[in-house]
């Protein structure tokens, strides 16, 4: 019956409504995506239209092309390289850096023909695109890049300033000057008068003060000035060559290249240079910007001027990844409301710039690149997507179209001036001061000369054959002065050390007498193994006549590491690099925290990082003193070590932090929220993450190694839980070379019922009886938090578990008091105050109460066991071992630092 046949509820459904299926255990179609035009866009594009309207038509005047194809340029930029290209809010155009070439070009073959090789300029720049090279523009030298815009600055000027005072540029740079007197006693007042009022409302409307003149800065200052010159024009009935807009049914489009092939190709050789290389340092200023902006409070730009000075430079200083996009991170400082704009793909944005070129050129357009000052105002303007670029198109369609009659009353000279302002922006006198901090003074002149005199091309190569030539003679040239200072001799070398300044080196040493201490100063970051050895040879025989050598540099943690030489008791294939320099990670996070108020603070400071930690005991890296180093870790080595493999002889600088995870990653902790964990909350993952990633590769093997056979440790090193002392870079040892213990105060507790500790005892039972150590190093440090809290202890205090813990530290204080036994010091000179007195009394203090362990008793009897006592001061980075008679002598290099 039908009752016992189930039934299915169905939902009644609309015939006129089809249903949309999809196959069964398939994702349901995605929605579809529905265009999005974001208010902050629309805005943005008006004001990137009110600067490239008339930039456009100043462009296309000073490069003598058709004032069409500057509008052609402009549109075509906004519409096919801001959909297309890499970079979201680069607005790309008519280029004042393209002025000079373009002019040169149509001079020479004429506008067809230019229009021809702009649209091979592009292909060209499809094909690089293709082959992902566009990070290859950021490896030019920022001189080269700075002096060559530069160059264009000044042929730009010096070209419109004949038509600002009313005549006709000749066709160099050369023949302007030459001709300039003649233009000044012509004397045409109109096109002066013009001129000079479009100036000054250029230089005045971006400093108008108070509340409107922060509401009538948003009008562009490019638009007041034209419109204000065009008004005054037009009301006075000045008589002035003004703009000429021909029918666009007359507008010329491109035609068959002619000329010489050899002149064509470096053509298009110098637009696809000038272009690709200004795009792709627009697009990482670009970034640089977003990320500026993402940064400010209030999601606005920062009003120190230094966004823009960026992105007016087209800055080649720009990271970018292994796929070809810059780095600019994320700030997490942005709006939640804030759409988040995706980083530029540099690649993407060569391939979009070809395409406009492409397109520019076949319909009569001027050379595109990405422009500063138009891409500089849509991200001031808010903008958030590449809409607000491609509206900024469609609406120079609409101005190209309709508006023709009234760009048809702009004065020449009006637009003349307006772009000589731009060329003179081009010279900036920031980049000037920055090559010259940097000593790139000599590249940027010969460059901008280059540009100015020979053209683009001919000064770009200028300038990269004067910068190698620089480079090859600051790494032959090096500098090398011996003096000496109350009986101290001092040698030091200024630059690069290689085989070529042996000779001088080798002069400088023997200069020192022998017995006399030297110290040798290595500022450079590069030394190879001829002077590496020189050095050596004479340390070694100086040392031997009794004088003393100490190694170092003129920066703090500047050292050049050695080829590594393995020691006759290691084996030959030993690669074991010395200890790294350190580099402190917090060093850049210290605004983060308050800054300590009076010394009180910063030593409680001090005190709580000594006794933060209670007795832990582990398996260390480090070398106890008295026995030689045996360094287990065969670490092969790479990029980041401080070493190079033997084979190459060779020495290298140190290795700065890696960028991809703790550089860029350290400025978004000074940006975070309120909710977010503490900066300190990362910095151990980042820590563990560049362990995994550079270290664990070196050591993998070894620690197999460790764990099948079981640890062998020779030494006992019992020191102090502070963070600062770190024993395997004070020691400079490997995995398993050393059994650590490490407590407040590096106390070792009497044996008993009464007094002991069983975890310090068993760990010094189990070392000496299991292990079979063959020596045990007791090692204190200045600035010990745990003695000084003996010293300020209050009778009658609580009794916390710290102070329970200290009484351990009590017969050291009683051991200091007793004027019948001589105090330890250290070798040279008394003791800094009573806490660095009492930390040397209680090393000593300290190996009594190890002697009276039976453990250790045994070994001791049977001649199988060695103590030693240690003292680290901290702010000297000096180790002291105690000697007979109580004293701490300090540790002195015995061969070249590495």
């Amino acid at each position: 019956m039908s009752a016992c046949v189930p039934t299915r509820a169905t939902q009644p459904t609309d015939s006129a409504t089809p249903e949309r299926l999809h196959q069964p255990h398939s994702p349901p179609p995605a929605p579809r995506r529905r265009f999005h035009l974001a208010g902050a866009d629309v805005s943005a594009s008006i004001a990137v239209f009110l600067i490239a309207l008339p930039l456009s038509l100043g462009i296309a005047l000073a490069t003598g092309a058709p004032l069409q194809a500057g509008l052609v340029a402009a549109a075509v930029g906004g519409l096919v390289a801001g959909r297309f290209g890499g970079s979201a809010l680069q607005v790309s155009g008519p280029a004042a850096g393209l002025t000079v070439v373009t002019a040169d070009l149509i001079h020479r073959y004429g506008w067809r023909t230019t229009c021809a090789i702009t649209v091979l300029a592009g292909l060209a720049q499809l094909g690089l695109g293709c082959l992902r090279v566009a990070r290859t523009a950021l490896a030019v030298s920022p001189a080269i890049v700075h002096g060559m815009l530069a160059g264009i600055g000044v042929t730009i000027a010096v070209a419109q300033l004949h038509i600002v005072l009313g005549g006709t540029p000749q066709s160099s740079v050369l023949a302007n000057l030459l001709a300039l007197p003649a233009q000044v006693a012509a004397g045409r007042p109109a096109a002066l008068v013009v001129s000079a009022l479009t100036l000054t409302l250029l230089f005045l409307w971006p400093r108008l003060p108070g509340r409107a003149g922060r509401l009538l800065r948003k009008v562009p200052a490019a638009l007041v000035a034209v419109s204000g010159a065009t008004a005054v024009a037009s009301l006075t009935g000045l008589t002035l060559p003004r703009v000429e807009l021909p029918s666009w049914s007359s507008h010329a489009l491109a035609g068959l290249p002619e000329g010489p092939a050899l002149g064509l190709v470096a053509a298009v050789l110098t637009i696809t240079l000038v272009c690709s290389v200004q795009s792709l340092l627009g697009a990482v200023a670009v970034d640089k910007l977003v990320a500026a902006r993402a940064a400010s409070p209030d999601g606005a730009e920062p009003t120190d001027g230094t966004s823009s000075a960026a992105i007016g430079s087209a800055s080649p200083t720009g990271s970018t990844s292994p796929t070809g996009s810059t780095t600019a991170a994320a700030s997490p400082a942005t709006a939640p409301s804030a759409p988040r704009v995706a980083r530029s793909d540099l690649d993407r944005e060569l391939l979009g710039q070809g395409a406009a070129n492409i397109v520019s050129g076949a319909l009569g357009g001027l050379p595109i690149a990405g422009v500063a000052v138009r891409s500089s105002a849509n991200v001031r303007a808010g903008a958030v997507s590449r809409n607000s670029t491609m509206l900024h198109g469609v609406l120079v369609v609409v101005a190209a179209l309709l508006m023709v009659p009234i760009l048809e009353l702009i004065p020449l000279a009006s637009l003349a001036a307006l772009v000589m302002a731009v060329g003179i922006q081009m010279v900036s006198l920031h980049h000037i001061r920055t090559v010259t901090r940097h000593r790139e003074v000599l590249v940027y002149a010969v460059t901008t000369l280059g540009v100015v005199f020979l053209g683009v091309l001919q000064g770009v190569a200028l300038g990269i054959a004067v910068a190698v030539a620089t480079a090859l003679h600051r790494l032959a040239h090096t500098r090398i002065t011996h003096d000496e200072k109350e009986g101290v001799h001092h040698v030091r070398v200024r630059g690069q050390l290689t085989f070529l300044a042996v000779p001088r080196l080798s002069r400088a040493l023997h200069l020192v007498p022998h017995g006399a201490p030297a110290v040798v100063e290595l500022d450079g970051s590069f030394m190879d193994h001829a002077a590496y050895e020189t050095l050596q040879d004479w340390q070694k025989t100086h040392t031997a006549h009794g004088g003393t050598v100490e190694f170092g540099g003129r920066r703090p943690g500047l050292r050049i590491a050695e080829p590594v030489i393995p020691h006759a008791d290691e084996d030959a294939d030993c690669r074991c690099g010395p200890w790294t320099p350190w580099r402190n990670h917090q060093c850049d996070l210290t605004s983060l925290a308050p800054a300590a108020t009076d010394d009180a603070d910063r030593h409680r400071t001090d005190t709580v990082t000594a006794i933060s930690t209670s007795t832990s005991t582990n398996s260390e890296t480090a070398t106890g003193p008295g026995t030689h180093a045996r360094t287990r870790t065969r670490t092969r080595t790479t990029a980041t070590e401080n070493t190079t493999p033997e084979s190459a002889g060779a020495k290298s600088a140190d290795v700065p932090p890696d960028d991809t995870d703790d550089g860029r990653n350290r400025n978004r902790d000074t940006d975070r929220k309120e909710t977010d964990p503490p900066p300190t909350a990362h910095q151990l993952v980042r820590g563990i993450s560049a362990f995994q990633r550079n270290t664990a590769p070196l050591v993998r093997d070894e620690l197999e190694r460790l764990a099948r056979e079981g640890q062998r440790p020779s030494q006992l090193f019992l020191t102090c839980a502070d963070s600062r002392l770190v024993t395997s870079m004070i020691t400079s040892s490997g995995p398993g070379d050393l059994f650590v213990v490490r407590n407040v105060g590096n106390l070792v507790p009497l044996p008993g019922e009464d007094s002991g500790d069983d975890s310090v005892a068993a760990a010094i039972e189990y070392a000496v009886d299991v292990l079979e150590v063959r020596s045990i190093t007791v090692c204190g440090h200045s600035g010990c938090g745990a003695m000084q809290a003996l010293l300020n202890a209050e009778p009658g205090a609580a009794h916390t578990p710290l102070k329970r813990w200290l009484r351990h530290g009590l017969p050291s204080l009683e051991r200091m008091a007793d004027d019948g036994r001589p105090w330890a010091r250290l070798a040279g000179r008394a003791a800094a105050d009573a806490v660095e007195q009492l930390c040397l009394t209680n090393v000593v203090q300290q190996l009594d109460h190890l002697r009276a362990h039976a453990s250790v008793d045994r070994a001791l009897r049977a001649g199988a066991l060695e103590l030693h006592g240690m003292y680290f001061h901290v702010g000297e980075a000096q180790a002291y071992l105690l000697t007979e008679g109580k004293v701490f002598d300090h540790v002195r290099p015995v061969d070249v630092p590495a």
